[in-house]
């Protein structure tokens, strides 16, 4: 795996989604301006959010940028989280590539793997996914789970099934939802991980696919 630092990882990522065709866009402001739903830009689809209900078009269908987050309040609050784990902060930079009517589940996937194991050079073994398993009358993800295993190599029990908190995403009460997939690196253990070891620290999410 590769050594680098959070500067030189964050420009690896946005010129590797360059080299795809990605336009690279600057982190919007951390108060959103034209979005009275937020007290605060939690996530880097926020600046991208009328483009995706198609009240805004944009002149590229592709888009990288690495944007600074808060997740204090609402939806996704993870104050009462700061301290007591490793990976929850006040502030942090969420990297993300975009499509707009572009690439889907195909594409997304292998862009992803590809940083990942190729560039990034992690150790595939280390890697579980997660994909929807299907809740609440929705289907599960089976061309996700499909496309993992051709893109991956991943056999069947790495590629776990996961129900709405985790792997259905929602814009809010109303607006896109769909299922997601996810990537989760292993810290290790003397055993295999269990469902368990996703919820205590040792495999850690990296990457969500929605």
């Amino acid at each position: 795996m590769k050594t680098m630092t959070a500067a030189e990882l964050r420009s690896f990522f946005l010129d590797y989604f360059a080299q795809h065709g990605h336009t690279k866009v600057k982190s919007a402001p951390l108060i959103p301006s034209n979005d009275p739903t937020l007290m605060f830009t939690n996530a880097g689809m926020v600046q991208f959010k009328d483009v995706f209900v198609g009240a805004e078009k944009r002149d590229y269908s592709r888009a990288a940028s690495c944007q600074k987050c808060m997740r204090v309040s609402g939806k996704h609050n993870d104050l009462e989280e700061v301290g007591r784990t490793a990976r929850h902060h006040t502030l942090f930079e969420m990297l993300g590539n975009f499509s707009f009517g572009d690439y889907f589940k195909e594409d997304a996937i292998t862009l992803a793997w590809n940083l990942l194991t190729k560039e990034l050079e992690i150790d595939s073994s280390k890697l579980w996914v997660t994909v929807f398993g299907g809740a609440e009358g929705f289907e599960a993800d089976t061309e996700a789970r499909e496309i993992w295993k051709r893109v991956s190599g991943l056999p069947d029990e790495r590629i776990l099934d996961m129900g709405m908190k985790d792997n259905f995403w929602s814009m809010g009460d109303t607006g896109p939802c769909g299922p997601c997939t996810e990537i989760h690196y292993d810290m290790g253990g003397e055993s295999t991980p269990t469902l368990e070891d996703f919820e205590t620290g040792r495999v850690v999410e990296i990457w969500n696919n929605v």
